[in-house]
């Protein structure tokens, strides 16, 4: 086959592009036609095999069902620089030689148990010395304590006027701290969480006792606990919801016409994602998964996409000839919606899995993604065989007209004549009156009679266009001021149920105790010329604007005072070993530096010292700045060190959690652009997607900000699934706009809404009502999981039904060609007509 290049057409390469894309779009169709002929032969084995392996791996997934205990695991990126920092402070001053330092001398937080003590408004805290002695007591007398550490601050200090030693005049909270000596030790670990168990209970017993002061406890397991209650306070709310998306499915697929009425179908749907969702969990569980309150979200997801299918597929059914057999019109409604199902389908495993790739450096959010491939894949399985053989049942009950609710055979219009007006009302196919042959039956489904005769009118309506621009720029400027205003401010709080003790102790401990930074430990792992004047301004620089507690600083002023010189190394080595470290006041800085003897030589290898900032209200953000400021010191500096606290491991979480989900979502634009290249007529078809796709995802993103949602796991993961949202809703509706033949783009998008406006709605109403039980449930992650999915479905909603198809009716792609085709056509029929007048002037006559 060859191509000739005619003057003004086309190049070559343009009309072998298109052929491609004719191909390949017809071979989709084909497969798709074919295996919808496969199901409809077969539906009883169809429909038995998703039903054994639900059952199957559903009964697996109870037996192996087993919670994530290890939250650092979930939520710390999987290879972060502050995992390298404490493996070499750990290496460098094992936990079990701090045998008298207090915690914040450790490199991990271990067992310990908090309590904060507060005041009622405009009291003192130390007028309830008595209240605060009781309670330190009984806490020291708990039975299996350990040897602990004990630490203790003010809160809300307000210090005497003109005080130049700074005395405090009254305190409103105070924080004491008691760190467990565990050692690592399995046995004591053991003992450790017995006594935080026994700790909590305390607190809240001492609490009835003292009412006169507010006591707010936490213990090194409060946030795992608090974690997964989660999950255990949104059971019933899951089921509530699933219950209103099975109604509003039910409802939606419902109609006056009894023959031709799906609401089994629409129930069914739901069910088929359903158990779909099961059987993921089986195998997640069956290969060793571990379940977490992130995965809450999945059955959000895939119920999202899974019901699309669902009421893509009903919408191809009422598409379909009426007088063709079931099997063929089961067979054209596949080849008419699975293969776009196939392509979202496909998009969805392809971002999601490149979230669980390696290169995902979050373990909840890779987790969630393996799963959500899953899920999808089970999902597009379970659609086209499980619910694909309801639709063969139900198209065969409908075709030997068969009530949709009864299942029993509808009587004739003779016999109705004679019943109640309520019996003909349940049994009137609606239908009886006119053409049994109606070129379309089902135009009077409420929805799609909505559509065809007030809404499309409406909504391309020439006075309303002006209004829906100035909708869309209001839109657009709160989208782009949310996006300027994004920053890293996660906090683990957000995962955590909000009426939970975690949260209520970090509320108060962010108001009273946000005056000064935790204590960062500093690690110097190089041998140093401590007795250099240029070194002990080096180190004096790098800890200026710090509170520094060091033996370095001890060490000189000790000199100072005993008028001791020791500039060199054998002096200054020699005083601090037999006189400084034997003082009683000074031995704790013996575990503080590492000494190496070769000969008679000693020499310091490595030392450290501890600083901590002043603060603001902010405490986290400016901890964070501190951090990021150290670090590039120590590779430009002389002198070779590290920073950390336990806290660290979770702060480098918050640098990354901005830029994962940008390119999550940059990448999966690239392969919408590249998926839908073959498959799409028109380029302009591409470039509108891509367009549609990335103002959705930005105006998420942008009121998601403005909303106060910060940018954690959860929320990188429904900006993942926004991508695919949109795409899975605005490409069935452009791409039936772009292959369209009418006149003008109002006509052609009046048709796409009409063929694609129907399963629209049903999905996003019954994805947005399914939301709904969310906020009932008291736990941040639910809210922010709510306040998401909530912008997913409404600026997808807003973009399907009213900010594309008033913009598609002004921009290109362009239909004249159609029209210029059709009215060549014509012409062509009007001049062989009056050929035919001319041979045979009878005819005329005759007419």
């Amino acid at each position: 086959m060859c191509f000739l290049r005619r003057p003004g057409a086309p190049a070559s390469w343009i009309w072998w592009r298109m052929l491609l894309r004719q191909v390949l779009r017809r071979g989709l169709q084909s497969f798709c036609h074919r295996l919808g002929l496969c199901v409809s032969r077969h539906p009883v084995f169809f429909l038995t095999v998703p039903a054994v392996l639900t059952i199957t791996f559903g009964l697996s997934a109870l037996n192996h069902f087993q919670p994530e205990s290890d939250l650092e695991r979930l939520v710390a990126p999987s290879h972060s620089l502050a995992k390298i920092e404490r493996s070499l402070a750990s290496s460098l001053f094992p936990l079990d030689q701090s045998k008298s330092q207090l915690y914040s001398d450790l490199h991990t937080p271990g067992r310990y148990g908090r309590v904060i003590l507060l005041s009622p408004p405009g009291d003192n805290i130390l007028l309830h010395a008595e209240g605060i002695l009781q309670t330190h007591r009984a806490v020291l007398e708990m039975k299996d304590g350990r040897n602990s550490f004990i630490g203790h601050q003010l809160g809300g200090v307000v210090e005497v006027p003109n005080s130049k030693d700074q005395r405090v005049k009254s305190a409103r909270a105070i924080q004491i701290t008691y760190y467990l000596q565990t050692y690592g030790s399995a046995t004591q670990d053991l003992i450790g969480e017995k006594w935080e168990n026994e700790f909590c209970k305390l607190m809240r017993k001492l609490q009835e006792e003292h009412q006169e002061l507010q006591l707010f406890s936490l213990a090194s397991f409060s946030l795992w606990r608090d974690f997964h209650k989660t999950s255990i306070l949104a059971r019933s709310k899951v089921l509530v919801s699933l219950v209103l998306i099975l109604t509003t499915a039910t409802l939606s697929s419902s109609m006056k016409d009894c023959l031709r009425s799906k609401p089994f179908l629409g129930l069914l749907g739901v069910l088929t994602v359903c158990i779909s969702i099961v059987t993921a969990a089986g195998i997640f569980f069956i290969t060793d998964g571990k379940y977490n309150s992130t995965l809450l979200g999945i059955p959000f997801f895939a119920m999202g996409h899974g019901t699309k299918g669902v009421f893509e597929l009903l919408s191809g059914w009422r598409r379909t000839r009426e007088n063709l057999p079931f099997k063929d019109r089961v067979a054209d409604a596949y080849s008419d919606v699975m293969v776009t199902y196939t392509m979202t389908s496909s998009l969805y495993l392809i971002t999601f899995g490149m979230g669980a790739s390696p290169f995902t450096n979050i373990e909840a959010v890779k987790v969630f993604c393996q799963n959500m491939c899953v899920s999808i894949l089970l999902n597009y399985f379970y659609i086209f065989s499980f619910f694909g053989s309801c639709l063969v049942f139900a198209g065969q009950l409908e075709q030997n007209r068969y009530h949709s609710i009864f299942c029993c055979k509808i009587p004739s219009a003779e016999y109705l004549d004679r019943k109640p007006v309520w019996f003909q009302t349940m049994m009137s196919d609606g239908h009886q009156q006119t053409s049994h042959h109606e070129t379309n039956p089902y135009q009077h489904h409420f929805i799609q009679h909505f559509l065809r005769e007030h809404y499309n009118e409406w909504i391309t309506n020439i006075y309303v266009k002006p209004f829906v621009v100035i909708l869309y720029l209001i839109y657009s400027s709160f989208s782009f001021m949310g996006c300027l205003q994004i920053s890293d401010r996660a906090n683990i709080i957000n995962l955590l149920a909000s009426d939970s003790p975690s949260v209520s102790y970090a509320t108060v401990q962010q108001k009273y105790f946000s005056n000064y930074s935790p204590v960062i430990g500093f690690y110097v792992y190089e041998p140093l010329q401590y007795w250099n004047s240029t070194v002990q301004e080096d180190l004096r620089r790098l800890c200026s604007g710090f509170t520094a507690m060091s033996w370095v600083e001890q060490y000189y002023q000790f000199l100072k005072v005993s008028n001791i010189s020791a500039n060199n190394k054998s002096d200054f080595i020699s005083v601090l070993q037999s006189s400084f470290l034997k003082k009683p006041e000074f031995q704790h800085f013996r575990n503080d530096i590492i000494f190496s003897k070769a000969g008679d030589e000693s020499n310091i290898i490595a030392s450290r010292l501890y600083l901590v900032a002043r603060t603001s209200r902010d405490k986290q953000k400016e901890v964070i700045e501190v951090l990021e400021k150290l670090r590039p010191l120590s590779l430009s500096k002389s002198i070779r060190f590290i920073v950390f606290n336990p806290s660290f491991v979770f702060m480098d979480h918050y640098g990354l959690s901005v830029t994962v989900p940008v390119l999550i979502a940059g990448f999966g634009v690239l392969l919408v652009l590249i998926l839908t290249f073959f498959l799409v007529i028109h380029p302009l078809g591409n470039f509108w997607l891509i367009l549609s796709v990335t103002s959705i995802e930005l105006g998420v993103l942008g009121l998601m900000t403005l909303w106060n949602v910060d940018m954690d796991c959860i929320s990188i993961l429904c900006l993942i699934y926004t991508l695919n949202f949109a795409i899975d809703h605005c490409a069935p509706l452009l791409y039936t706009f772009v292959l369209a033949t009418e006149h003008t783009r109002t006509q052609c998008i009046k048709i796409s809404l009409q063929e694609h406006g129907t399963a629209i709605l049903q999905n996003i109403t019954s994805f947005l009502i399914g939301l709904v039980p969310l906020l009932f449930v008291p736990s941040n992650l639910t809210f922010t999981l709510f306040k998401c999915l909530l912008l997913t479905g409404g600026c997808t909603l807003l973009h399907c039904f009213v900010i594309l198809p008033v913009f598609l009716t002004f921009f290109p792609p362009s239909k004249k060609h159609h029209k210029k085709k059709k009215r060549a056509k014509r012409k062509e029929r009007e001049e062989i007509e009056c050929i035919e007048i001319q041979e045979n002037p009878d005819h005329v006559t005759t007419v």
